[in-house]
């Protein structure tokens, strides 16, 4: 059987190259017969470094078979994932996000999830002395899910062994961090082809505080103001994704890359105590800044209260 290797729906960087690279490592190095997925359209950054590095898109899918071979990459969220995730047989789960809980495995499995800032720099810690092995489109791969995760090193999630694999990387193929980066970022800031409630989803999570459901979104962008001219649409369609998706409330936080800040999206009431308790801020209009806020993972999830 074909083992599918997918991660987390509305797939960034990360998810949609490092199920690649892993599809790859295992059918070409470990002998297996593995194909990446995807559970959603990639975001503009990701189809972008598909074409740069001639990498085919995976194949979309809303669901999987019982009894499917897969390896979960970028995730362990089982809401993260197909809804016949509890009737797969799940070989093995490679993250960098903090343990969930949830998804239920028939045997022992390989579960290696470290404390870094992209699935990729996980990787390359299993692959080893096999990673001089990878050929170029691969280990391109890799450095861009890394320079995707850590903006380049700018987000708090950066460690030392992120830095150090993407620096290693990107000397093998004799890129300049900088320069590609930017081409990358620019990519990530082109959003004029979505929609309102594209733009709410493409970068989204699920999280509860206090018994209230919320979806918390995510832009990265070099162009914030790009985003903000769209901000009465963007609250507007708001409550439909929220209703959509089971949610109470959407909050968005727009990244400014470059200035190293969020702004927050503050629609009504909810929101607006949401971001006074977590961010120890004072809100006083639809939009409130929080400077050095860059990561979900490490500093808004973390802090989200009421």
């Amino acid at each position: 059987m074909t083992t599918l290797v997918f991660g987390h729906k509305s797939p960034d960087t990360d998810s949609t190259l490092s199920a690649i690279v892993w599809a790859w490592y295992l059918t070409n190095m470990r002998g297996g017969n593995a194909e990446p997925r995807l559970l959603g359209e990639p975001n503009t950054e990701a189809a972008f470094l598909l074409s740069h590095w001639d990498l085919p898109k995976p194949e979309i899918i809303a669901d999987i078979t019982a009894d499917q071979d897969v390896v979960i990459v970028d995730t362990n969220n089982p809401a993260e994932l197909p809804p016949g995730i509890h009737d797969a047989n799940i070989l093995a789960i490679i993250d960098h996000h903090m343990l969930v809980g949830g998804l239920k495995t028939r045997t022992p499995i390989d579960v290696v999830m470290r404390p870094l800032a992209c699935t990729a720099t996980v990787m390359h810690g299993i692959m080893g002395a096999d990673v001089a092995g990878l050929p170029p489109q691969i280990k391109g791969a890799m450095l861009s899910c890394i320079l995707s995760d850590t903006m380049e090193f700018r987000s708090p999630t950066t460690t030392p062994t992120d830095r150090a694999v993407a620096e290693s990387l990107a000397a093998d193929l004799g890129l300049d961090i900088p320069a590609f980066a930017a081409r990358m970022f620019a990519a990530k800031s082109d959003v004029s082809h979505f929609t309102d409630a594209e733009l709410l989803r493409m970068d989204s999570k699920e999280y509860t505080i206090d018994g209230h459901e919320l979806r918390i979104s995510v832009l990265e962008t070099t162009s914030p103001q790009v985003l903000l001219d769209r901000k009465a649409a963007l609250m507007a369609a708001m409550p439909a994704v929220a209703a959509e998706d089971g949610a109470e409330q959407v909050l968005l936080f727009i990244i400014d890359i470059l200035n190293e800040q969020a702004t927050l999206l503050v629609p009504n009431d909810l929101v607006k105590a949401v971001a006074e308790a977590s961010f120890g801020c004072t809100v006083t209009g639809d939009t409130v800044l929080l400077p050095g806020i860059m990561s979900r993972k490490k500093q808004i999830i973390p802090a989200l209260k009421l």
